[in-house]
């Protein structure tokens, strides 16, 4: 298989992407249906921080097994750095675009429509909306060390290990569509499609990228890298999704949902697993 024909599979395996992500147009779901999408976004990402930071650590659990403490030092300081970058940095992130917000309410103008523009402005910037672009950061970075993971595999010659891959990570692109948007859904919020085709472009196409780069670098240092800064950002994510979760006040749907969400990524990552990842 030529190296063009590997990187289409991959730009393949990232747009599925966008077949979930059709689910945050809907209109006005109820209550019960917003705590349970949220609550499925929460296990699909805690299934995606356990499954990032596991291929994350194992060149550097590898490099402990055979005494080479300099590759495991590397490694270890490599993905601290990632986690550090993309939890803290979300974090920064966040409080900047808080204190933006904060300041277009403060210079809105006084008179009778003030009162009006001033619920208004908050609703320009939605959180909703901010969380979904930051979901797809996350799962980007992820997506993109999976496309070195691919490209990798093809450059060794392992055609097989390659196309399973792509299959595997073109079933988990699919539920991560859904984590992408649940947070839109939950809040009511209908996003344009315009705005659905960013965010599957911000999450799915990292897959291709990577799957091209990937073919000509093989390095755990970089893949390390970037799952780090992956399992950062899922994380700050998740801490996010489980406020929303105790603000809706469904418990009990909360904990089966999340399950839910857990076990859809098990399922998902069944062909990866076969394939001896």
């Amino acid at each position: 298989m030529s190296g063009s024909q590997i990187a289409l599979l991959g730009a393949i395996a990232g747009f599925t992407i966008y077949l979930g992500l059709p689910i945050g147009r809907l209109r006005n779901p109820a209550p019960r249906l917003r705590a349970g999408l949220n609550a499925v976004a929460i296990g699909i990402l805690l299934f995606l921080f356990w499954d990032v930071l596991t291929a994350a650590w194992e060149p550097t659990d590898a490099a402990l097994s055979d005494h080479h403490w300099g590759t495991a030092a590397t490694g270890g300081l490599v993905l601290t750095a990632g986690l550090a970058a993309g939890l803290a940095g979300l974090v920064y992130y966040d409080r900047w675009t808080a204190r933006r917000q904060t300041a277009s309410v403060a210079t809105l103008p006084e008179g009778p429509g003030a009162a009006a523009e001033t619920e208004l402005a908050p609703k320009a910037h939605s959180q909703a909306g901010s969380l979904a672009m930051m979901i797809a950061i996350g799962i980007g970075l992820h997506n993109f060390a999976e496309g070195l993971a691919i490209g990798n595999s093809a450059a060794k010659g392992e055609i097989s290990l390659a196309v399973l891959l792509i299959i595997g990570f073109g079933l988990h692109n699919a539920t991560e569509g859904f984590g992408i948007v649940a947070p839109l859904a939950a809040e009511g919020t209908r996003p344009s499609w315009t705005s659905l085709a960013l965010l599957g472009l911000i999450g799915g196409g990292p897959t291709f990228a990577g799957t091209l780069l990937g073919q000509h670098l093989v390095s755990d240092t970089l893949s390390i890298a970037f799952l780090g800064l992956a399992a950062g950002s899922i994380l700050y994510v998740v801490i996010e999704l489980l406020a929303v979760a105790r603000r809706a006040a469904l418990k009990e749907l909360t904990t089966w949902m999340i399950l839910v969400g857990l076990l859809l990524g098990f399922a998902t990552d069944a062909v990866v697993t076969a394939a001896g990842v």
